[in-house]
């Protein structure tokens, strides 16, 4: 049990996928000694490892590992809790009637993004706003709105709340918290108005609406973990 708990924390920090992980045993001797294998002793293969996940994602331990781990971060003063940046992304599924029950995935619903349509699901995730940690996420269908979990990705301990155009109202609704500010970005097509040559105000306002991005930027490494490491 030990052994694939490691394992599993392994995946974690290194993004690798289920066959990485096996492949890294071989490439990487300190992998093994870190997992606890036998120099020559048989390893746990990709099938092993897909199905401890699953095991953790069936009884719900994998929400207690990270609230371990984040409980031993903010310890060590890693997780600082004073603010939280949301954010959410689409994870496609096929769309494809041609199975055996000739339906659709029920988990599943159709959004539109950008103009285009999309089929699947929505992983919304909260990431502490100074170190980037992930500290909570849910799963939705893909056409619940991004401002609808807003709140519920924030820890309850933080001041500050940060996220995209699709968080606007975040702060009026009935879930919200009287004690969080929300830093809410501006709609794209407001922002293209601003006139930063000519008015002194608008300069500060995009300056303003630069700092935000680069606040919400710590959210984008946790959907890069999700889409290249697990697909």
């Amino acid at each position: 049990m030990e052994t694939m708990v490691r394992i599993h924390c392994m995946q974690q920090w290194f993004d690798l996928s289920d066959q990485g992980m096996e492949e890294a045993f071989f490439d990487t001797p300190i992998y093994r000694e870190f997992a606890g294998l036998d120099a020559h002793g048989r390893v746990p293969d990709e099938s092993a490892i897909l199905r401890f996940r699953h095991r953790l994602e069936k009884h719900k331990l994998a929400d207690q590992i990270l609230a371990t781990v984040n409980d031993l971060l903010a310890a060590q003063g890693l997780l600082l809790k004073a603010g939280t940046a949301v954010d959410a992304t689409l994870i496609a599924a096929p769309s494809s009637t041609k199975n055996k029950d000739k339906k659709r995935d029920p988990g599943m619903h159709s959004s539109q993004k950008d103009n285009e349509w999309h089929f699947g699901m929505k992983a919304h995730i909260g990431v502490d706003a100074d170190s980037g940690l992930v500290h909570t996420v849910t799963g939705t269908l893909g056409n619940v709105a991004d401002v609808t979990e807003g709140n519920s990705l924030l820890h309850g301990e933080e001041t500050d709340a940060f996220g995209d155009a699709g968080y606007q109202g975040a702060h009026k609704r009935p879930d919200a918290r009287k004690d969080v500010t929300w830093h809410v970005a501006m709609r794209p097509g407001k922002r293209k108005e601003l006139d930063k040559e000519n008015n002194p105000i608008d300069a500060l306002i995009d300056q303003v609406e630069k700092i935000k991005a680069s606040i919400r930027a710590k959210v984008e490494h946790p959907f890069r973990v999700i889409k290249r490491q697990f697909g």
